[in-house]
């Protein structure tokens, strides 16, 4: 065997290895979230999951929003063209502190508009209080990011379980200390946070990552804004495909509707598992590799993560009838067909994850961001036609309907990108009078 041929099995099979971890984190982190959830449905009900949903979504929603993409732009500074200069450490913290603090506020100014509505029960003093993840559910995203992008995927796998993790221990400590309901669950939510960006940070420092730190940089952060604006394009809208038929089916049918389509989007979404792990691994390498190796791996990889992906849809189907009533109970029974309607949409997510992570490694973020806005489209235009007659079943078709066409909108990015650009004409050179 040649040293070539060894060193492109050692990568492959190192991938490998990577992939399959960042999996088995978010499985566990998938694990951790079931069981708060079962806990919180247990003791609040329906609208309590509701509610815990809401608070996992929208906080971390204003941050990104904030910060212009910033968690999803710091990866390819640190694993791309700038991964030396020593004053992306301090950039990225200060950039990162400024925006929580400014989304905290802007949280707190849109209390009286949203705490009635979207936060039926909960009290303004505690949505208010909600209001800090919004700076602590920042900070774990860019701390996760960095991990990713300077090579350390098992620190970031770290901060994937945590995140989720860390509210078990801290929901059952409020719980003892005589917190019930909403303000157990809400603090659990702001410590989980605090526990978890703690020792990531540690885990940062003690790797090197702010040694040598220069001073921050104006320049820097507004090239670091400029790529993270067009992510974030992208990054919001796959955020509101995912979730903005929560805060639609809150407003429009009640928080109890809202936490039984909560656990059908959770369970569904399993399939996303695998793909969102090639993403996150691939990402910082095609980073790396540059365009055309790259794109030469895309074209290796895409049969391979989109037909296993595409079958495992088969089993949970099957399984959904009888672990979500089992789980449960038997009030998020209907629950099920909500959950088969969106695993049909995710027929394609092996593919997406896989195109998703090159456009975002070769710089192209702005791709993936007309990617993400065919699929809202789909999902803001079927949402308000499907919900108010059909509730969660009418949102689950809009979900669908959102993934496929963002997937096949993916497809047609690649396409592009790799379409070989016509030569430029040569501007003909005027030639002198004989005479």
């Amino acid at each position: 065997m040649t040293r070539v041929s060894r060193a492109a099995r050692r990568l492959v099979c190192g991938s490998f290895s990577t992939l399959l971890a960042n999996v088995a984190a978010r499985v566990l982190a998938l694990a951790s979230v079931a069981v708060c959830t079962l806990l919180i449905a247990r003791a609040d009900g329906a609208a309590g999951v509701g509610i815990y949903a809401l608070l996992r979504v929208l906080p971390g929603l204003a941050g990104v929003v904030i910060s212009c993409g910033l968690p999803g732009a710091v990866a390819y500074f640190l694993a791309g063209p700038t991964r030396d200069d020593r004053r992306l450490a301090a950039t990225i913290a200060a950039t990162t502190l400024a925006s929580g603090v400014a989304g905290t506020l802007v949280w707190l100014a849109l209390v009286p508009l949203v705490s009635g509505r979207l936060f039926e029960g909960l009290g303004t003093a505690l949505v208010a209080f909600a209001g800090v993840t919004v700076l602590t559910q920042l900070i774990v995203a860019t701390v996760k990011s960095c991990a990713q992008g300077s090579g350390d995927m098992r620190g970031a796998n770290l901060v994937i379980v945590n995140e989720e993790l860390m509210f078990l221990p801290a929901y059952g400590v409020l719980w003892a200390a005589g917190m019930s309901g909403h303000v157990a669950l809400v603090g659990a939510l702001v410590a989980a946070d605090v526990l978890t960006f703690t020792s990531a940070l540690v885990r940062l420092r003690r790797r090197g990552f702010f040694r040598e730190a220069q001073a921050p940089s104006s320049v820097l952060a507004r090239r670091i804004a400029a790529y993270g604006l067009r992510a974030q394009v992208g990054g919001i809208m796959t955020l509101l495909n995912l979730r903005l038929d929560f805060v639609l089916l809150s407003v429009m049918a009640g928080p109890a509707v809202l936490g039984v389509y909560a656990i059908a989007s959770k369970f569904a979404e399993l399939v996303k598992v695998p793909g969102m792990a090639l993403t996150y691994v691939l990402y910082p390498r095609y980073s790396r590799e540059g365009g055309v190796r790259a794109a030469a791996d895309v074209r290796r990889l895409l049969p391979r993560a989109g037909v296993p992906l595409a079958a495992a849809i088969v089993p949970l189907w099957a399984l959904a009838g009888w672990i979500i009533p089992a789980l449960y109970g038997s009030q998020f029974h209907h629950a099920v067909l909500p959950a088969r309607i969106i695993l049909l949409g995710l027929a394609l997510e092996g593919v997406a994850g896989v195109l998703t992570a090159f456009l975002y490694g070769i710089g192209r973020p702005g791709l993936n961001s007309w990617a993400m806005g065919a699929g809202l489209v789909v999902t803001v235009i079927l949402d308000l036609l499907l919900i108010p007659p059909f509730g969660s079943t009418g949102a689950a078709v809009a979900s669908a309907s959102a993934y496929l066409v963002s997937s096949f909108a993916l497809i047609a990015c690649f396409r592009m990108v790799q379409r070989p650009r016509p030569p430029r004409a040569r501007a003909a050179v005027p030639q002198a009078d004989a005479g």
